[in-house]
């Protein structure tokens, strides 16, 4: 039986080595200047932290609640800015794809493609990326167990890439509400590096601000993102995941469930120090 891959690198990012990393960014471009700006702000942070950073933002965000929401620039469009952040910044970017067409195209603009967690068992997709070659990283959706990841990560890898790693998102619990099992993380970290998505893991999903009883956005609960961040780095994962914004309040998507960018030093302060006792302890 082959031996599949566990560590890889994603520009100057290690995954799976032990070696913290943030994926953060914006939910959606919502304009050049705007994730830019973003871009900028959380590279000096993570800079400054000595803390490896990969750059989040979707071209286009094809599952919202409304009809009416923003989406995002599309794909040329967003394949631009996508690449002038990593050339300007010199940081691998991320984004996420929802149609196996869209894989090739984008993924001459970055360095990570992304499965949304309501299209995890998508397998056309699934294999329409795996076979650019890109690093890929899979939502757990929120209806799959942890062990049934798996078969996510054997399409990808049969389809010949082994730079895949898992990302744990939160599982329904009931309507409108999200919780997580801190279990799934070891259990998908035997099936590849996992990160933890400290702020889709506080979504209210469709429970934000309605129109005449309807409701027409998420809602959130971003209180509780550094508590949750803390006990995923506890548990042992590879990767932290946040959708960081300078004004969540006026964010054009998930704007609900996003860490204000005034406190992300802090947050990820207290994630390496707790990474750093975590690893102390376990080479001991």
């Amino acid at each position: 039986m082959k031996k599949h891959q566990q560590e890889f690198e994603v520009g100057n990012v290690h995954v799976g080595s032990g070696e913290l990393f943030l994926i953060a960014g914006p939910c959606v471009i919502e304009s050049e200047a705007h994730a830019m700006r973003m871009a900028e702000a959380v590279s000096a942070i993570t800079r400054d932290l000595h803390l490896s950073y990969i750059f989040k933002a979707s071209y286009d965000k094809a599952n919202r609640t409304s009809l009416n929401s923003f989406r995002g620039p599309g794909m040329k469009e967003g394949a631009r800015i996508l690449r002038k952040i990593a050339e300007t910044h010199r940081v691998p970017v991320l984004t996420d794809i929802h149609e196996p067409e869209h894989a090739e195209p984008i993924a001459e603009a970055v360095d990570v493609l992304q499965i949304p967690a309501f299209l995890c068992r998508q397998t056309d997709l699934l294999v329409a990326a795996a076979k650019t070659g890109r690093a890929i990283n899979v939502k757990k959706g929120q209806f799959v167990a942890p062990w049934d990841m798996r078969h996510a990560v054997d399409k990808i890898r049969e389809s010949g890439n082994d730079r895949v790693f898992l990302t744990e998102r939160g599982s329904s619990f009931g309507y409108n509400n999200l919780v997580v099992d801190m279990r799934s993380l070891a259990i998908m970290r035997k099936l590849a590096p996992v990160v933890f998505d400290a702020t889709h893991s506080v979504q209210l999903p469709s429970a934000g601000s309605s129109d005449n009883g309807r409701p027409q956005q998420s809602g959130g609960q971003p209180e509780f993102i550094p508590v949750l961040s803390r006990a995923a780095v506890g548990a042992g994962i590879d990767g932290i995941f946040m959708e960081v914004h300078d004004n969540p309040a006026a964010a054009k998507s998930d704007g609900a469930n996003a860490l204000p960018l005034s406190k992300l030093k802090e947050t990820l302060q207290q994630l390496l120090a707790i990474h750093r006792a975590v690893t102390t302890a376990s080479i001991k």
